[in-house]
């Protein structure tokens, strides 16, 4: 998915999950389900469509009032950076997370509001504002609820591949540069939380039953990092692939020392320095 900028704090989860296949249900204009409830294809298609049609009217705006009234922007400026894929996202992972506050008795606060989410975003007054407000307020309250996880290499390199992927991190670091970086007391707080939430979130998706649509490509969690003096970036990690196959965040493959965690990493620098908030990934 492509970068861009937020103004919220950081989440993953990496969770192991059934396909459709797999569980018998198989409806074709189902895009998943969780336990009993089922996410339609329509409507996470009224979403994208609603939020496409927002960003094409203000992105247009935006370019008429400094190039002029009768100056057309390119097709690729009016192209929100989102998809019906992102929509998905956002509606089971909320519905996930209301399970887990719901059970843990865990206080949800308003602090993100929609309007400044839909500014940033790009669509004013879209449901896709309201469900990435509604999946952050949530997300602060599960950060500060649950008990940090406690972190290891292998964890490290998966979170790091992804801001890698996201263009949150610089690619080409050592597993001792990981080390350093997310030793950063700014950093490895979140990223412990990260790990904490992807584990609740795998217990949740087991005992709901969670099932993908084969159609969509996966099931990804938004998540985000807020860098000291760097502002916020965006990446997101899948937990479900098209293939059915599980993407466990509790058991990656290690990574040798030394190795570089992506295929076009570059050669590392002398020192590690924290992920960057000029990047960001959906």
């Amino acid at each position: 998915m492509r970068a861009r900028r937020v103004i919220a704090a950081a989440s993953v989860a990496a969770l192991g999950v059934l396909s459709l296949a797999a569980c018998g249900k198989s409806a074709p204009g189902v895009a998943a389900y969780v336990g009993d409830t089922t996410y339609s294809v329509q409507r996470v298609d009224e979403i994208h469509a609603e939020a496409q049609a927002k960003y094409e009217t203000t992105a247009r705006a935006a370019f008429q009032q400094q190039n002029g009234p009768s100056a057309s922007p390119s097709p690729e400026m009016l192209r929100i950076d989102a998809t019906p894929q992102d929509m998905l996202n956002l509606l089971v992972g909320i519905d996930l997370a209301k399970r887990i506050v719901a059970e843990k008795k865990i206080p949800v606060q308003d602090q993100l509001k929609a309007d400044e989410l839909g500014k940033s975003f790009g669509a004013p007054g879209s449901e896709y504002a309201k469900l990435a407000a509604d999946w952050y307020n949530l997300f602060l309250a599960l950060q500060a609820g649950l008990p940090p996880a406690e972190l290891t290499d292998e964890l490290r390199s998966v979170v790091y591949a992804k801001m890698v992927e996201g263009e949150v991190a610089p690619a080409g670091w050592t597993v001792e540069q990981q080390r350093s970086a997310f030793a950063d007391p700014a950093i490895a707080p979140q990223v412990a939380a990260v790990v904490a939430l992807s584990a609740a979130f795998e217990a949740e998706v087991e005992r709901e039953d969670v099932s993908l649509n084969p159609r969509y490509s996966a099931l990804e969690i938004p998540a985000l990092l807020q860098v000291p003096n760097g502002g916020f970036g965006r990446y997101s990690l899948p937990y479900l692939e098209k293939s059915g196959t599980v993407t466990d965040i509790s058991t990656p493959d290690p990574l040798p020392s030394g190795a570089n965690p992506s295929d076009d990493a570059t050669a590392p620098s002398d020192a590690a320095t924290p992920p960057s908030g000029e990047g960001t990934a959906s």
